[in-house]
């Protein structure tokens, strides 16, 4: 067997035996197909240090809790474009398509032109990724981008878009009231109008995700009062 081969053995072994039953129960509610908690992942994946032959073998199993190991210890900017859309689209479990996207692909060269060619996909879960990377610019780089055109398009398709992609164009628009005051009143409006996630259940100490409420929480706690 060749090097690189057992490698990927052994740490697959080590994950084998971080599995807890309990743990997969829990993520296996929220669609996430492995047993590994996630604080002893971290701890495998800070003793391997960055090993980018390694992530891609590990990734290349197809077996969740590699992949989430995978995009722990690669090395983001080493990844093609083509090959970060291989892996987009590969990646059906909801926590290995968040990490790919917030630890890989927003490092990545590559990541404005993924957002342009992600939003416009007709697949929700790959058009989802798109909306998390237009949410990261709309906080950090907005220069370029058509705010009130985003908002247009949040009104019109949210309300009846499927679930992961419902909640990534929720992000937006709520960081979009947050994060551009010029735009609040607008953002909050839409939100209440069409009223996505109101009624979700919210542990306590937590903001709801229900726009009106969110945009409003995290302008009080940046400015002492409310949004609107």
């Amino acid at each position: 067997m060749p090097e690189h081969a057992v490698e990927v053995a052994g740490v697959l072994a080590e994950l084998a035996a971080l599995e807890d039953p309990k743990a997969r129960a829990v993520n296996e509610r929220h669609g996430d197909d492995h047993g590994v908690n996630l604080g002893k992942l971290r701890a495998l994946a800070k003793r391997l240090k960055t090993q980018q032959d390694l992530a891609v073998g590990l990734w290349d199993t197809g077996d969740t809790a590699a992949r989430l190991l995978a995009l722990l210890i690669c090395r983001p900017k080493a990844f093609e474009r083509a090959g970060l859309d291989g892996m987009l689209r590969e990646a059906r479990a909801p926590k290995v398509h968040d990490w790919l996207v917030n630890y890989v692909v927003k490092k990545s060269p590559h990541a404005e032109e993924l957002r342009l060619a992600w939003t416009a996909d007709p697949d929700p879960v790959v058009a989802s990724a798109g909306w998390a990377l237009t949410t990261e610019r709309v906080a950090k780089k907005p220069e370029g981008l058509d705010l009130p055109g985003l908002l247009t398009v949040i009104e019109a398709e949210m309300k009846d878009a499927p679930d992961r992609l419902q909640w990534a164009m929720n992000h937006c628009l709520a960081q979009i009231g947050i994060e551009h005051p010029e735009h609040r009143a607008r953002a909050l409006a839409i939100g209440e109008r069409l009223g996505v996630l109101k009624d979700y259940p919210t542990s306590p100490g937590c903001t709801s995700p229900y726009a009106p409420v969110w945009i409003d929480e995290m302008v009080r706690r940046r400015t002492g009062r409310a949004g609107a």
